[in-house]
């Protein structure tokens, strides 16, 4: 990637700066946690049995912990050290709990966590050719992200993205703690979101997809356990939950006087604010004329998250 400075008439490179120590991307990232992947710090080098983990977070979207480690060294393992942190994870959740209420002064209550999301992210300044395919399956719920530094403080977060997911880790793997971390965490795909029989569902889904993903060639889809949603910088600017016959529309960070419905079709989901940290309106989506009507307060949304940056 070619980086440029305007000056004047001319373009001057921005030059890639050295990263010096795994502890300065480390103390980089969890400053600014949020903003980067927009989770909640947690603690810092939490130490259990052997392990010590860089940056212990957690999705308050998802609620699921997420394992950050940082690297510098290229010759590690993703797959095994991936699964490590999750069996950890897994094995030994009330420590986690624990940890997460006395740095938070929470009450986390282990029903409310969906174990199944749990993930693991790898930070690094560059990955190598066997790393970047490693994550080449389906259901892994592994990320890895590089981390780059630029004169005038210019700092990117880039997620490397699997090129071919048509073979899922299940099938793959031999090993038998894999096969049990797996059975408890997956990642999720459109096609989880309608079984058969959610034929009219699907089709009024695909109708929304293209026109949201139209709006900005930086949305990201990232489907989850219970929706699916269109990140914008890390956060989810909407999210569009699978019915059979219908598709529900969540307009996110936003109330029903934020948006003009003429219709007075859009409604507030209660308490959302007081469960997910955030201001839920939704709206369904039952035919293609109510696309054409779900795209204008969909548009409103995107607008508003990209004017005000909330």
């Amino acid at each position: 990637m070619l980086l440029f400075k305007k000056q004047k008439n001319d373009l001057i490179p921005i030059k890639e700066l050295k990263i010096d120590l795994e502890r300065d991307l480390q103390t980089l990232t969890e400053q600014h946690l949020k903003d980067i992947f927009d989770l909640k710090f947690i603690s810092s080098e939490f130490a259990l049995h052997n392990f010590r983990i860089d940056t212990l977070a957690f999705d308050t979207e998802s609620n699921a912990f997420a394992i950050i480690e940082y690297k510098r060294d290229r010759s590690f393992s993703i797959i095994d050290q991936g699964y490590s942190y999750l069996g950890l994870l897994l094995n030994n959740k009330a420590d986690f709990i624990l940890e997460y209420n006395e740095k938070t002064g929470s009450n986390l209550i282990r029903s409310k966590i969906d174990w199944s999301q749990s993930k693991v992210i790898f930070v690094a300044n560059s990955y190598t050719t066997y790393q970047t395919n490693a994550i080449n399956f389906q259901n892994l719920p592994i990320e890895l992200w590089e981390a780059r530094k630029y004169n005038d403080d210019i700092i990117s977060y880039n997620q490397i993205k699997s090129s071919d997911t048509s073979e899922s880790i299940n099938v793959i793997s031999k090993n038998t703690e894999i096969d049990k971390i797996a059975r408890e965490v997956r990642t999720y795909s459109i096609d989880d979101h309608f079984p058969k029989g959610w034929e009219k569902g699907r089709d009024i889904f695909e109708t929304l997809r293209v026109g949201v993903l139209l709006l900005d060639n930086r949305l990201e889809e990232s489907p989850q356990k219970n929706y699916i949603g269109y990140k914008l910088n890390s956060k989810n600017i909407i999210e569009l939950v699978a019915r059979k016959n219908k598709i529900i529309v969540n307009l996110l960070r936003a109330q029903p006087k934020d948006v003009i419905d003429p219709e007075k079709k859009v409604y507030y989901q209660k308490n959302s604010f007081k469960n997910y940290h955030k201001h839920i309106t939704e709206y369904e989506v039952n035919n293609s004329q109510d696309v054409i009507y779900a795209m204008s307060l969909i548009r409103q949304v995107y607008e508003r998250y990209t004017y005000n940056k909330q």
